[in-house]
């Protein structure tokens, strides 16, 4: 039986590459072609008479007597062009944004800088809320009419975006001890460590000049029932 069954003529139920992966054509090995010379595709014949040119180049590529019904697809061209993004006109250096999406969604942090990727560098700091230096897309971030003097503050150049890539790793078989290794961590750069430090340093320093904003740092923001975002001024 089929492993590709038409639901109606000429429509399948499967498409090229669903069909290809079902078929398990990918085990299939593809032999490399022999390297040859290529073939001559035209060639000089000689023409009797006086009046005639006496040669003349002949294709040896016969065209075909049929055509398709249909024309073959063609690929549409992507006219889409790579832009940078520009950072909203409420985020500005030192702006307390709240994240609303990842791993520290709820928290309140501090907006550095936009890096060259487009994403925002932002920090808890982590010595009030536990959210170190990262990258947030703005796009899940709303700006607040909070504000922290970042003009004393220092980004080392080591913190860009190469930083923030992750690191391929070789995964080696799993032992008993390290199933059961639940405190192993994985280690941080002493550079990341000394940067964060730099920084928090020169914040916490101007956050201590406002009240009651170490504790609106380290609050986490929701939602309570009847209140709606949209009519909200944060």
């Amino acid at each position: 039986m089929t492993k590709n069954p038409q639901l109606i003529p000429g429509v399948a139920t499967l498409s090229r590459s669903a069909a290809y992966k079902a078929k398990g054509l990918f085990h299939r090995k593809k032999a490399s072609p022999a390297k040859t010379e290529p073939k001559p595709t035209t060639v000089v014949k000689p023409i009797g008479g006086a009046k005639n040119g006496k040669t003349r180049t002949v294709s040896l590529v016969k065209t075909s007597k049929f055509y398709p019904a249909e024309d073959a697809p063609v690929p549409r061209l992507s006219r889409k062009v790579n832009r940078p993004s520009t950072t909203r006109a409420s985020i500005t250096p030192g702006t307390v944004l709240i994240l609303i999406a990842g791993r520290f969604a709820g928290k309140r942090v501090v907006y550095l800088k936009t890096l060259p990727s487009g994403l925002l560098l932002v920090t808890g700091p982590f010595k009030i809320n536990g959210v170190p230096l990262r990258r947030v897309n703005q796009a899940y971030a709303i700006a607040t009419s909070a504000k922290v003097d970042v003009s004393k503050v220092v980004v080392p150049e080591i913190v860009n975006d190469a930083a923030f890539k992750a690191t391929r790793e070789v995964k080696q078989k799993a032992t008993e001890a390290a199933l059961f290794d639940i405190a192993a961590k994985r280690p941080v750069a002493e550079e990341r460590v000394a940067a964060q430090k730099a920084v928090d340093a020169a914040i916490l320093a101007e956050v201590k000049k406002t009240p009651l904003l170490k504790a609106y740092l380290n609050a986490s923001f929701s939602l309570t029932k009847g209140q709606k975002p949209h009519l909200m001024k944060f």
